[in-house]
C-alpha cells in the first residue's frame, strides 16, 4: 500500500474580479503518495499552478479539503501556513530569486539558518552538481547554475514535499536537463514527495504519474509503469 502524503477532495478555488467569477478549479479528488514524482501538464488557465499553490499553502481553497497527513491546510490559520510552509515545503519556480549580492553558499544558508535538521549548505549545493561553484554569485553563474542553487536552496531544509513550478521554463533543453536531474535526485536520494509544473508533455516520462490537467479539473491521471532518466528525454 503506498502512503497517501495529500489527500485532497471536491477541491475548488473561484477568484472574483468585480461582478465576474473565475472558476480555477473545479470540484477536483485526487492523491500524492510519499516518495513519488508527478508531473501536472495541462495548457495556461488550466487550474495546475493554482492546485500547486493551496497544496504548498501559499493560497486557499473556496471549498472543499486538503489534508498534508495530519494537518488540514483548508482550515488553517495564516500562522499554521507559515509554519507548514517552513517546516515542510520546499519551493521551486521558473525564475530563481536569488539575492545578487550573496554567494550561492550564502543564498542556500538563508534557508538552514532558519529550518530545523537543516543540511550544511555546501551538502545541497553538491547534491545539485555545484560544489565547485560555492563562492560565486549568481552573475557568475548560467541560468541552469542559477535554477540549481535555487532547487539547492529548496533541498537543504531537508523538505517532505517539493513544489516545483515550470522550473525549466526560462532553460533551453541541455540545461533544463541539468536541472531536472538535480529534481529527480533530489527525490530519490532524500525520498521528498515532488510535484513538477510544466508544459512540457516529453517531460512526464521521468515521472512516476503525470496529471492530465484542463478547465479546472484533472481529467486524467497517467501511471508510468518505468520512469525515463532526464538525459534520455527526448525534448
Amino acid at each position: 500500500m503506498r502512503e497517501a502524503v495529500f489527500e485532497i477532495r471536491d477541491l475548488t478555488k473561484v477568484y472574483q474580479t468585480g461582478d465576474v467569477a473565475v472558476r480555477a478549479l473545479r470540484g477536483v479528488d485526487a492523491e500524492l503518495y510519499h516518495g513519488e514524482l508527478t508531473v501536472m501538464l495541462g495548457p495556461s488557465g488550466s487550474g495546475k499552478s493554482t492546485f500547486l499553490n493551496i497544496l504548498g499553502g501559499l493560497d486557499t481553497a473556496t471549498s472543499g479539503s486538503v489534508h498534508y497527513r495530519d494537518h488540514d491546510l483548508t482550515n488553517a490559520s495564516d500562522r499554521q501556513l507559515t509554519r507548514y510552509r517552513r517546516d515542510h515545503v520546499g519551493f521551486v519556480f521558473q525564475f530563481y530569486n536569488l539575492i545578487p549580492s550573496l554567494t550561492a553558499r550564502e543564498n542556500v544558508a538563508l534557508v538552514t539558518e532558519i529550518a530545523r535538521n537543516a543540511m550544511k549548505p555546501e551538502e545541497a549545493l553538491e547534491l545539485v552538481g555545484l560544489k565547485e561553484r560555492i563562492s560565486h554569485f549568481p552573475a557568475q553563474l548560467s541560468g541552469g547554475e542559477q535554477q540549481r542553487v535555487a532547487i539547492a536552496r529548496a533541498v537543504a531544509k531537508r523538505p517532505e514535499v517539493m513544489l516545483c513550478d515550470e522550473p525549466t521554463g526560462a532553460l533551453d533543453s541541455k540545461t533544463g536537463i541539468l536541472v531536472l536531474e538535480a529534481l529527480t535526485a533530489t527525490n530519490r536520494e532524500l525520498g521528498t514527495t515532488t510535484a513538477i509544473i510544466t508544459h512540457n508533455v516529453t517531460i512526464g516520462s521521468i515521472a512516476d504519474r503525470v496529471f492530465h490537467f484542463s478547465d479546472g479539473a484533472i481529467n486524467t491521471i497517467v501511471e508510468n509503469e518505468t520512469r525515463l532518466l532526464p538525459a534520455d528525454v527526448h525534448w
